[in-house]
């Protein structure tokens, strides 16, 4: 992608979304992948063997 695609990106998110709600959508974006990544860890330090029953 480049800069040009990108500014039609960014002013399709603006118009979606308005200047006032893109805040409150980062932070919930945020929150969605710190979830996420957590839930990967999670799953890695599962016992694979617990699984097996």
């Amino acid at each position: 992608m480049g800069t040009s695609e990108l500014m039609v990106v960014a002013v399709v998110v603006l118009v979606l979304f308005g200047g006032s709600q893109l805040p409150k959508l980062a932070k919930n974006l945020g929150s969605a992948q710190r979830e996420l990544k957590k839930a990967m860890e999670e799953g890695k330090s599962e016992d694979p063997s617990s699984d097996a029953k």
